[in-house]
């Protein structure tokens, strides 16, 4: 039973922390700032510090101090058993020295570059499952008198608040993190990947080169351009690497607002600005441990590129209002439509970023330079926009996509199967349902081409189309074609030819 003054105090300020610790968990700054602010009223302390542990490099920092020299201390750490505060945190154990000058673990430098005089220290671990995570202590009594095993058992208390409180806080973060990460799936689908279709020549050879460079963990610039599947690339040097596992996080740098890009790349902390009422982790603390892509990374401004140049040499990088270090390993996929080199030239584009992310450069062909693929894509997305329809395209359409120049690549061929499917009055899609911009009808799809290429390509989209009318029935479509059911098989086959 509590009876003095003082005891009434410290229980009444522990029950008041308590309650806050259980309804308010999701600033553990301010809590435990409240927490150490407390700790040292109650104990009449001159000044004080929370230090926490960083289990990576083993040092203890000056997470939250309070008194005269609270600014200097936030530039200096601890190596663990270092100090007063270092040997409490790696023995796990409190302690009162009321004589620093006679205490062999005192380490003075600290106080001596920032010309605080110590007399007295009283530390108590914050302890998780038997875990040092952090030291409170209190520097002097504000009477000039000694510590007492009473404010060493009342900060214990106070450290155990401290240590529920960052808790509370991990397990809030953890969870909210979760939280982010699948609304940032649902939101943008960031682990849903596209169907991967192609079967040209110089598509199948720079998937081959895709799943070389996947073995490694280099940054890629990829190049081409617009609508010709850069993302579709990325996704398989990710699916193919040994990230594949972690996240894929997609970011278009030319959708974001540059008041809004660093924000979204890197995150904030609360307080960092007016509508910041909580932290939030950006995109590339999200891709830990996996891969993130970077679209028209050309957009990026000048003033965020030394930022991302940072992050891609050191892994390391700041939350918008916060001089914390964050540490992140991430693989960065990079692609853009723009002449970067002309950027170097003019000033927009750093050059040892460039440099940076070219480390692989990898270049894909325009949709007009690999027209084998292009009926292929196209069935693909008309059995995409159907609804199991069954709607099939004309010899004439299919010559016209053909002959067509693709200027928005295979985006663009999407498009005009997916308006197809709308404006179709049956379920034959003609060269007019096709509507494509600035195209002849009369223009020969077979210019430009050898006798033997012009053939393949008749000779394949003329037995596909017979397929079609057919159910894909090869018995009787065989016979319509007046060849071998055998043969016809063996033309499928051989000029891959699918549904």
């Amino acid at each position: 039973m509590f009876t003095s003054n003082i005891d009434a105090k410290r229980l009444a300020t522990l029950i008041e922390i308590n309650n806050l610790i259980n309804l308010d968990y999701q600033d553990a700054h301010a809590l435990l700032s409240r927490i150490l602010e407390s700790a040292t009223r109650l104990t009449m302390g001159e000044a004080s510090s929370l230090l926490l542990v960083n289990s990576e490099n083993n040092k203890l920092y000056f997470e939250i101090s309070i008194g005269s020299k609270e600014e200097e201390l936030k530039n200096y750490s601890l190596n663990m058993g270092e100090g007063i505060a270092g040997w409490v945190a790696k023995n796990s154990t409190s302690l009162i020295v009321n004589d620093v000058d006679t205490d062999p673990r005192y380490f003075a430098e600290i106080g001596d570059k920032i010309g605080f005089n110590t007399k007295s220290i009283l530390a108590v671990p914050m302890l998780i499952k038997d875990e040092c995570v952090g030291v409170i202590e209190i520097i002097n009594r504000n009477d000039g008198g000694y510590f007492s095993n009473e404010d060493l058992q009342w900060l214990e208390m106070f450290a155990s608040q401290s240590a529920l409180t960052i808790r509370n806080a991990k397990e809030y973060q953890r969870v909210k993190n979760e939280v982010d990460l699948l609304q940032n799936r649902i939101d943008k689908s960031v682990n849903s990947y596209h169907t991967f279709i192609g079967s040209s020549k110089p598509i199948i050879e720079k998937l081959d080169i895709a799943k070389k460079i996947a073995l490694t963990n280099s940054s890629v610039l990829i190049t081409g351009e617009s609508g010709v599947g850069k993302e579709l690339f990325a996704e398989q040097i990710h699916l193919n690497s040994k990230r594949a596992n972690g996240p894929f996080i997609r970011v278009n740098c030319a959708a974001l607002p540059d008041n809004l890009i660093e924000n979204e790349l890197f995150g904030h902390v609360k307080g960092a600005f007016t509508d910041a009422i909580s932290d939030r982790r950006g995109r590339f603390e999200l891709a830990d441990k996996g891969t993130i892509f970077l679209d028209e990374i050309g957009e990026i401004p000048l003033s965020l590129q030394s930022k991302l140049l940072r992050v891609l040499q050191h892994k390391v990088f700041e939350k918008v209002g916060s001089s914390n270090s964050i540490t992140v390993d991430v693989r960065i996929l990079a692609a853009t439509n723009s002449d970067l080199e002309k950027a170097l030239k003019n000033g927009t584009f750093r050059k040892d970023l460039y440099y940076r992310l070219n480390v692989l450069p990898f270049h894909i062909p325009p949709l007009r330079e690999r027209t084998e693929d292009i009926t292929i894509l196209a069935n693909f997305f008309l059995t995409e926009y159907t609804n199991k329809k069954t709607i099939n395209f004309t010899i004439e359409a299919l010559e016209a996509l053909l002959s067509y120049s693709w200027p928005g690549n295979v985006r663009e061929l999407e498009n005009v199967v997916e308006r197809a499917v709308i404006v179709s009055s049956n379920n034959i899609i003609d060269v007019e349902d096709l509507m494509l911009q600035n195209y002849d009808t009369k223009k020969d799809p077979y210019i430009g081409k050898s006798l033997k290429e012009a053939i393949i390509q008749f000779k394949k989209y003329f037995i596909k189309s017979v397929l079609d009318r057919h159910k894909w029935n090869q018995t009787v479509t065989s016979k319509v074609l007046g060849i071998q059911r055998t043969y016809l098989s063996k033309l499928i086959k051989e000029h891959n030819i699918r549904k």
